[in-house]
């Protein structure tokens, strides 16, 4: 049978989802739901499924479903589906705090169905290629500099687009944060606009995080150095370069690398092939509630750290 899946929310990102799902095999895209109708609609007929106004009107009627939302709902519509053994991925941030986040789990825990969070840039191709090459980084540079835009300006530059890189570097750094500076300044609006965190493992590695909403370029890299070795990983553009140092038998040693084979694919879409699999195959999300959980908490701590009381 086909798993029945239902998108919650299609406005930026929703769409995207309904879009890839009603194309993955195996899947029912069973409806759409928007408080805008005219959009519900138009997504719906775009991808041959029904519209909705109300998300409960899904339940009982799917196996699984995204939720991509404004954060602010992401646990009111989550623990109903959750309570109803209903698997859920939920977008990022999962929620606007940890004790909101620790409901969803709760709840995800005592049905015992899967809760993802969708972390995307864990899925993108450059990612996957570079962890097998990153095992000891003692510093870590990443830069998510992006044009000023139109949505998401319900919370501040840190649950936007740092936590993407949060949720990366604490799943490649085999260690706990034992420190965090930061500074964030509102520029555009009254949240942060731009933000540098600088945190401090146990392990003494160090990752300085950059990231912007008002920039003219778009960017979107991470560099990781280790002993001998340097990693370059591009996210939008998806390519790695790794350099090692060779030690040969003359006096100086070498360097060599270069690119890295990667096999680019959309990483919404690899996310979306995860939760489905991890659903038939009674695993975990390679992005589970508590990782999600530990994005947020990080972000949180980085924003009291600024100055800030915002949160999600």
């Amino acid at each position: 049978m086909p798993l029945r899946i239902g998108v919650v929310g299609v406005g930026y990102l929703g769409r995207h989802h309904a879009r890839i799902l009603s194309s993955l095999p195996g899947i029912d895209l069973v409806a759409v739901v928007d408080v805008n109708t005219a959009r519900a609609v138009e997504v719906a007929g775009a991808n041959r499924t029904r519209p909705l106004g109300d998300f409960r009107e899904l339940l009982g009627q799917v196996d699984a479903v995204t939720i991509a939302v404004p954060t602010e709902l992401h646990r009111d519509i989550a623990i109903p589906f959750l309570s109803a053994g209903v698997p859920v991925l939920v977008e990022k941030p999962m929620a606007r705090s940890v004790e909101e986040a620790d409901a969803m789990i709760d709840a995800a825990a005592r049905a015992g169905v899967p809760l993802a969070v969708g972390h995307t840039e864990r899925f993108n191709p450059a990612i996957a290629a570079a962890r097998p090459l990153i095992d000891d980084p003692r510093f870590i540079e990443v830069h998510r500099l992006g044009t000023f835009p139109e949505r998401s300006l319900d919370i501040d530059v840190v649950f936007d687009l740092m936590i993407h890189d949060l949720d990366v570097v604490l799943s490649l750094v085999k260690s706990d944060v034992a420190a965090v500076e930061a500074v964030g300044v509102p520029v555009l609006t009254d949240r942060v606009d731009i933000a540098n965190a600088r945190l401090r493992f146990v392990n003494g590695c160090i990752a300085n995080i950059t990231a912007s909403r008002i920039s003219r370029d778009r960017v979107r890299k991470v560099r990781f150095f280790q002993p001998a070795a340097y990693v370059s990983i591009d996210y939008a553009d998806q390519k790695v370069a790794m350099w090692r140092l060779v030690k040969g038998e003359g006096p100086k040693p070498a360097i060599e690398g270069g690119l890295v084979e990667v096999a680019s694919e959309e990483p919404l879409k690899r996310e979306l092939a995860d939760f489905v699999d991890a659903i038939a195959s009674r695993r975990p999300p390679l992005v589970t509630g508590e990782q999600g959980r530990g994005a947020l908490a990080l972000a949180t701590l980085i924003t009291q750290k600024m100055g800030s009381t915002d949160t999600p």
